[in-house]
């Protein structure tokens, strides 16, 4: 009996099955999204309609900034090779949007025959026409870093007006619109000349909602001196502060990321540490990609729930019959409040809700008597996706990224460091001595001893009380100090003998020069007599 009810509660109650989190989004979207977005013409306003290849393809890394700044030598730099079309030189070289991708053999594809092969994430620029589509290729070749993720190389950023009109394509919707697609946005400024163009503050506001992507990279920073680089950095800051409206600071990387000798090699240690964190920021991009797509999937679904509202709102107030027109322009001129009711009735937060100026522009050419009322059963679906459907999603991401704990860029620049004595700190801090053939702590021994027979040992050891009496001296605190007691305490018995008590005091000396202390005592600074000779 109402066996049909039963099959359709039985049938709300069991939850999708995915085997990957790329195919869970893509049937989350096509089957519970798309939906709304279509019966909203969400399509229209604000983002083209996702395909298979945007949650299937590697992570991307878009490059901006102003004309040479470095962005295409950047990308040399990375892979560590030419690629197809590149062109560097200190004028507007780059005037073509270049997508750097793995493929079996070196070669271009123009824009046009991109646009149309299904296996790329880019049908959708086909929208931005020919002027666009006549400065956009892809390079492709096989190279060991594009194995995992691509790079998008933007043309250089001019001032001026005449220059924004001459693009014939709208350049900051183009960058906005791989602003949506990629995991990070890299904007590149050149030490020399850290004017923000009008173009590049448009290019910047352009990239709003996506600030946990941006990073930036203060290039060319050998060729001042260190006191100028201070005062370029605390000047770009500023800069940025009044661009990028967040209250966190954005992170900048300081450095020059090509293969020439340094100009000024007094800063060497802050390049090499700044380009470690930029590199491991980029090689965690294939193991977090799924959560990006799964967090980009989420921010579209709010911003279509918000759009539903927005356009079932326009068209309730519509009249049937007549002054449609008039009503039109009245609605368009009072979205403000709109927007307002529309936060108050559905406890939504402002920060969901579309750019108010770009939305007016938007609706002045939209016939609202096509818009459809609010269907609560869309909004349902999707709200279903939100609060179950992705917290099932989430806990395969965390499953997957197990799986593959390994999976980081590998190849071109980012092997340079990797292993070997020109890896980020060997020789430095708790390193130091690794090659020596000495025990390293051995040097300043006789300067320790002395301070270790004050401390009344007895056979030869003392104990922890009076240990800590020498050690408290140093003024860390008590969290190092313990680390430093357990390092130190080589064969656990709680007292340290000459030797231990040296190592003690050497590891305080890292800790006190800035070095971080070792998570396990490295095998170079085990004592002489604590050593196993196997």
């Amino acid at each position: 009996m109402f066996s049909w009810v039963s099959k359709d509660a039985r049938r709300k109650k069991e939850p999708e099955l995915f085997q990957t989190v790329a195919e869970g989004l893509r049937q989350l979207y096509s089957q519970k999204l798309l939906p709304l977005e279509e019966y909203y013409r969400f399509h229209e306003f604000h983002s083209p309609a996702l395909e298979d290849a945007d949650f299937d393809n590697k992570p991307m890394v878009l490059l901006v900034g102003q004309y040479s700044t470095g962005k295409t030598t950047f990308i040399r730099h990375l892979i560590e090779q030419d690629f197809p079309g590149m062109r560097i030189g200190p004028e507007p070289t780059t005037d073509s949007f270049i997508a750097v991708m793995h493929g079996p053999t070196e070669g271009v594809v123009p824009g046009n025959a991109l646009v149309v092969d299904p296996r790329r994430p880019f049908r959708k620029l086909n929208a931005f026409g020919n002027a666009f589509l006549n400065r956009f290729m892809c390079a492709q070749l096989p190279n060991p870093v594009l194995d995992s993720i691509s790079i998008i190389d933007t043309p250089g950023i001019l001032s001026g007006e005449k220059q924004r009109i001459s693009r014939g394509y709208d350049f900051a919707a183009v960058l906005e619109w791989f602003a949506e697609r990629v995991d990070r946005i890299i904007l590149l400024f050149d030490a020399h000349k850290l004017d923000i163009s009008d173009e590049f503050s448009e290019v910047i506001k352009a990239l709003k909602n996506h600030e946990d992507k941006i990073r930036v990279v203060l290039n060319k920073a050998d060729q001042i001196e260190t006191q100028q680089l201070m005062r370029v950095y605390g000047a770009l800051m500023w800069s940025l502060g009044k661009i990028i409206n967040t209250p966190e600071v954005v992170r900048v990387y300081i450095g020059s990321f090509w293969s020439h000798p340094l100009l000024i090699p007094d800063n060497r240690k802050l390049f090499e540490a700044e380009e470690q964190d930029l590199f491991k920021d980029i090689q965690s991009l294939p193991r977090n990609a799924a959560l990006r797509k799964l967090n980009d999937l989420i921010k579209r679904a709010r911003l279509a729930k918000v759009h539903a509202y927005i356009i079932s709102s326009l068209k309730k107030e519509m009249p049937n019959v007549f002054g449609k027109e008039s009503k039109k322009k009245e609605l368009v001129n009072n979205l403000g409040e709109i927007y307002q009711k529309i936060e108050r009735e559905h406890q939504i937060s402002p920060g969901d809700f579309p750019s108010l100026r770009k939305m007016q522009e938007l609706l002045q050419t939209q016939d609202f008597s096509k818009f459809q009322a609010l269907k609560p059963k869309l909004l349902d679906t999707v709200d279903d996706m939100l609060a179950n459907d992705i917290a099932r999603l989430m806990v395969m991401v965390r499953q997957e990224e197990s799986l593959m704990p390994s999976q980081a860029v590998k190849g071109g620049a980012f092997d340079g460091t990797m292993n070997g004595p020109f890896g980020h700190g060997y020789g430095e801090g708790a390193g130091e001595g690794i090659d020596d053939v000495e025990w390293v702590v051995g040097k300043d021994k006789p300067t320790y001893d002395e301070i270790f027979y004050t401390l009344s040992p007895v056979n030869g050891k003392i104990t922890g009380a009076n240990a800590k009496k020498e050690m408290v001296k140093s003024k860390l605190p008590n969290t190092v100090l313990g680390k430093i007691w357990k390092l130190a305490d080589v064969d656990k018995d709680g007292l340290l003998d000459d030797e231990e008590f040296a190592l003690a005091n050497h590891l305080i000396k890292v800790k006190l020069e800035g070095h971080e202390l070792p998570a396990d005592l490295p095998p170079h600074l085990i004592p002489p007599s604590k050593r196993r000779h196997e």
